[in-house]
């Protein structure tokens, strides 16, 4: 493809840029959006945008998204451009989310699990109704939310960890056993995607894919084009503390926790390999940030995309050279973005040919009715 350069855009483009930030700040207002009122108040966003942006820091997401006036795609470009620039110290070991501080966690397959359900914040039982007396919202009345709950927290003593859903299926036989792997998890930071790629490239590439990709490919999948039909064991939202290696015993210390949303289907059961008794499948998805509809459909596509990998792709959702390489929201964008470019020399050529066919065209049509004549 071929690109003609730009000479004496200059001025237009820092008018262009001029411009963007009039529009960033003609509120009449006057006040200027603060980062910590974006990362609290604009925290959903903020989840997404450093699941996106594959990089835990919510108030340089929240930076990313003033400075992008709340579009998820360039704030997440933004984040991974950021983390490009910094040096990897070292490499975590894997960490165990049986260890979440759960802020949340709910289970679609038992009424009553190990632990009990723990609704935590969600919008799922409240009406799609817009609250008009937020338009007008008293400042006072505002910074007393936070008091008010905190005061009216009745005394209780929650436990630091909950057992996992799946430990309880798993003693009854009805999930295989958790098997260990020796490799090394794939880095797509670092390693480009050659098909067959292992689950653990394909859950890092979805870990940090564009929600509404996700989703879609997963919806895909729900409407029929896939067998995956899951049954959410657990869904957990809540903190994970990361564990490092002490720089000098080596052994492991806790060096912070990170928001993150987990969760864990089970799917029809298959038959089992010789000598082993069939076992429900599972899928599973993880993501930074509180996030469940990318959890959700992480988890139906780790299903689905296992399918596809042992039995053969038989759906777009089974096949993961078509899923990794269309979920990511950043390098999407970059491709559609790019035909903003100039293209002059190509659709010239275009032209040309089109001309030049449409010239053969007339020319063959006078000479057939010649003929007739």
């Amino acid at each position: 493809m071929s690109y003609v350069a730009i000479k004496g855009g200059k001025a237009a483009i820092d008018g262009a840029a001029a411009v963007t930030e009039f529009l960033r700040g003609r509120d009449d207002s006057g006040e200027p959006l603060n980062l910590s009122a974006i990362e609290c108040q604009l925290r959903l966003l903020t989840s997404r945008v450093v699941s996106e942006g594959g990089l835990y820091h919510p108030r340089l997401a929240s930076l990313a998204i003033k400075q992008f006036q709340g579009d998820t795609l360039e704030a997440a470009f933004a984040l991974r451009a950021y983390r490009s620039t910094k040096p990897r110290l070292l490499a975590t070991p894997v960490q165990n989310s049986t260890n979440m501080r759960c802020i949340r966690r709910i289970s679609s397959a038992f009424k009553d699990i190990p632990g009990g359900q723990m609704l935590g914040p969600n919008y799922d039982f409240t009406l799609r109704l817009l609250r008009f007396d937020l338009a007008d919202e008293d400042p006072n009345e505002f910074r007393s939310i936070a008091r008010k709950f905190l005061g009216a927290l009745p005394e209780a003593d929650l436990p630091d960890s909950f057992p996992k859903v799946l430990d309880a299926l798993r003693a009854e036989g009805l999930l295989p056993p958790v098997a260990e792997s020796r490799n090394e998890p794939f880095d797509i930071t670092r390693e480009p995607l050659v098909f067959p790629v292992p689950r653990s490239a394909a859950l890092a590439t979805m870990a940090r894919a564009e929600t509404g990709s996700l989703l879609a490919m997963a919806y895909s999948n729900m409407r029929g084009y896939g067998d995956v039909h899951p049954t959410v064991a657990e869904l957990r939202v809540g903190y994970i503390p990361v564990m490092v290696p002490h720089p000098v015993t080596g052994e492991p210390m806790e060096a912070g926790e990170v928001l993150v949303t987990e969760c864990e289907v089970v799917a029809m059961y298959e038959s089992g390999k010789a000598d082993c008794l069939p076992t429900f499948t599972l899928g599973y998805g993880a993501c930074f940030g509180h996030n469940e509809v990318k959890a959700i459909s992480m988890a139906i596509l780790d299903r689905s995309l296992q399918k596809g990998m042992q039995d053969g792709p038989e759906n777009p959702s089974e096949d993961p050279e078509f899923v990794l390489l269309h979920v990511d929201g950043v390098d999407s964008m970059g491709f559609a973005s790019h035909y903003k470019m100039p293209h002059y020399v190509t659709f010239q050529s275009d032209m040309d040919r089109l001309r030049t066919t449409q010239g053969k065209a007339r020319a063959a049509d006078q000479a057939s009715q010649m003929e007739v004549v």
